[in-house]
């Protein structure tokens, strides 16, 4: 890893205004890919909740998925050294908001055996009281 690379040579040289702006870069970088992983399990979690309110049932692995991609969501938001979550309350519902659309396009394949579009999935399902249930969900989830 370059950066790595470079922050030691910046110490070494006693350059620590550059290096305290490495620092800050790697920290904003991890913080991305958290939030990425974060992102991914929504999507997985919106996906099963809409093929569950459309069809009006569910399956043990339906049901399985959900658990794993909530378990996931908890576990890669959180902060393991300083505390806290990466992602707020309000931010984890605007992940919802963003994601949603592309987890309705993707249960159009699964639900149904393919059979509707995703426009016409998403006419089947209550997309603000799904939105909801994902983020009660998220923020009660209990390991």
């Amino acid at each position: 890893m370059d950066e790595l690379t470079m922050l030691r040579k910046m110490v070494e040289e006693h350059d620590y205004v550059s290096a305290l702006a490495i620092i800050d870069e790697l920290d904003e970088m991890a913080k991305d890919d958290k939030i990425n992983k974060v992102e991914s399990f929504v999507h997985i979690l919106l996906l099963h909740l809409i093929k569950e309110q459309a069809e009006k049932h569910t399956t043990k692995s339906w049901t399985r998925s959900i658990e794993m991609a909530l378990r996931s969501i908890v576990k890669s938001n959180k902060r393991r050294s300083a505390g806290g979550y990466y992602l707020r309350p309000d931010e984890l519902k605007a992940t919802i908001e963003e994601s949603f659309s592309g987890a309705v396009q993707d249960a159009a394949y699964e639900a149904f055996g393919g059979a509707y579009t995703a426009t016409r999935l998403g006419e089947m399902i209550d997309a603000d009281q799904l939105k909801q249930e994902a983020l009660d969900k998220i923020l009660t989830y209990k390991q």
